[in-house]
Order: structure tokens, then sequence, then C-alpha cells
């Protein structure tokens, strides 16, 4: 045995100075550059310059990977590891078996938007501020099914008459705690701060009748294509919403929140002048798209799906 860890302790010291040797070659080429390209401008570097340098190297070389995360990055990963797109591909589940074992990361990220602070989030672009609250909004729904999962069937089933799941104090955010309706209702759809009905394809409900869970965070950048795509993934789902020669059948959610596509949003002013502005995604005919644009559908409302969005 003791020739054994005699061999480990030679194979770690080994390793070691081999690390350390990289570390004085990388060092060394640093120095170097810095000094011709002092000669190069007929310059002498101040051997404090070079220090300098010679330090900021060292600093990015001994940088945890996690300094390059942004905010969001944790959640991007718990998505991508356990959502997963159903068969038709225009809707997801959550393995929450498998979500469950990395709860703990999962409340380590809802703890920093807590931390974010109202001042710091009121400087922030609205695209920014509207990425925040919708992750928000998703990640705290998905905690709250985790606290029950193995208990429930659907998200209905949590809590009571007077206390539904959506009315839960269960979100720390911007220095107070909210609901998950006040965090749609009031952060994201009040006075109409960002006027954008494409959130009721971003924010979902742990229910199979939802538009689909994102397998990724929305992020600032990158939000008007991510907000897009959620939409025109929704409303190609032929079994949640479709056409006919006169009958127009849509998600209860266009009942639900009519008002929010009837402000203007890119020239629409009602529900199907909202789907008009989706025809190539629909594949409309002209004839159609004529039609929503003067209101000319009957509409019917599809049965909502209230099941959980569980893999099982």
């Amino acid at each position: 045995m003791s020739w054994l860890i005699s061999s480990l302790t030679f194979f770690e010291n080994t390793k070691l100075r081999f690390c350390m040797l990289l570390n004085v070659r990388v060092l060394a080429k640093a120095k170097a550059k810095l000094c011709l390209n002092a000669r190069l401008t007929h310059q002498v570097t101040p051997m404090k310059a070079i220090v300098k340098g010679l330090t900021a190297v060292l600093f990015v070389m001994m940088a945890p990977p996690s300094w390059g995360q942004t905010l969001h990055t944790p959640f991007s990963e718990l998505l991508a590891s356990h959502v997963k797109p159903t068969d038709d591909g225009f809707s997801t589940q959550v393995d929450y078996s498998g979500l469950a074992l990395e709860k703990v990361k999962l409340d380590q990220y809802l703890s920093s938007l807590a931390a974010i602070d109202k001042d710091e989030f009121d400087e922030w672009s609205q695209p920014k501020q509207l990425a925040f609250l919708i992750n928000a909004y998703n990640g705290y729904t998905l905690a709250l099914i985790l606290e029950h999962y193995g208990e429930i069937e659907s998200i209905r089933d949590i809590g009571g008459f007077f206390s539904s799941p959506w009315k839960q104090k269960i979100a720390p955010l911007l220095g107070e705690i909210y609901t998950l309706d006040d965090i749609e209702h009031t952060l994201i759809r009040k006075d109409d701060r960002y006027n954008e009905p494409r959130i009721h394809f971003a924010v979902n409900c742990a229910s199979v009748g939802c538009p689909s869970l994102r397998q990724e965070a929305y992020t600032e950048d990158a939000l008007e294509s991510q907000l897009d795509e959620q939409t025109r993934l929704f409303l190609a789902d032929q079994s949640r919403n479709d056409i006919t020669d006169k009958v127009l059948y849509l998600s209860k959610i266009f009942d639900w929140y009519h008002e929010d596509f009837e402000k203007g949003f890119q020239g629409a002013h009602s529900v199907q002048a909202f789907i008009a502005l989706y025809a190539n995604t629909l594949s409309l005919t002209p004839l159609q798209v004529k039609k929503l644009a003067n209101d000319a559908f009957e509409v019917k409302y599809t049965e909502y799906n209230w099941a959980l969005n569980d893999t099982k």
C-alpha cells in the first residue's frame, strides 16, 4: 500500500510542477510581448506597467469559470437539462424528478434574482427588465411545483379556494415579496409598461395547455427573437389553435387576455388582427387574412388542459 501512496504523491507533485511551469511560461510570454511592444513604439515601459500587465494575465488565468456567467446562465443550464420537447415539437415537458435533484441550484438562481434591488432594475433597458421578470415567473413556478411534486396532478391542486397557487407570496423580488399573479399582472402587464402581448407565450403555468417552457432563459439581447419564436410555435400547434373557412379556434389565452392583443402591437387592434400578423406561420390564404383583418371569423375557444406538464 505504501508504494501506491508514494506513486500517487509523486503524480500529484509532478502535476503541480507542470502547472506551475506552464503558468511561468505563459507569464514569460506575456512579459516578452509587453517588452516587444515597448521597443516597437520606442518607449521604455516602466516596471510598474509590466507588473500590472502580468498581474492582469495571472488574474484571468486564476478566475473561476463562473465569472464568465451572466445572471441567467444557471437557469439556462437547468432548463437545457430538464425541459424536453414533446413529440410534435410544438411544446415541452419538464423532468421534475431530475430537476428536484438540482433544487439547490434553482434556489441559488432565485436568490440571485432576489439580490437585484429596484434602483438597479429601474436603470436597465426594457428588454432586460422583461427578460428578468419572465425568468422570475418561470423560475418561481418551477420551485412551487417542486415543493408539492408527487402530491399533485395539476398546479391547481396547490392551495385552496382562498389561496390559489398564483396568490401565494413566494417570490422575493426588488425589495418586496410577490405572488405569481403580482409578477405577471402588476410587474409585467400593469399600465402597459411593456405593451408586449407575446409574454403570454413565454410565461409558463406548468400545465399542458400552456405555451412551451423554453429550453433556455430569456435574455436582453435575444428577447425579440425568443418571443417571436415562442409565438409562432404556439400558434402553429393545431391542437390549441386552428382555422377553417368560417371558424377560428383559439386557446383560452386569447380569451383571458384579449385586451392585451387589442392595444396596437405591430398595428393589430384585435385578436384576429394579431393572428393575421403570423399568416406565414399558419399558412393562411389571402382570403383568410382579409377576413381576419375585418374580424369576420367566428371565434371558438379550445379546452385548456391543466394537467401537469411532467415528462412521466
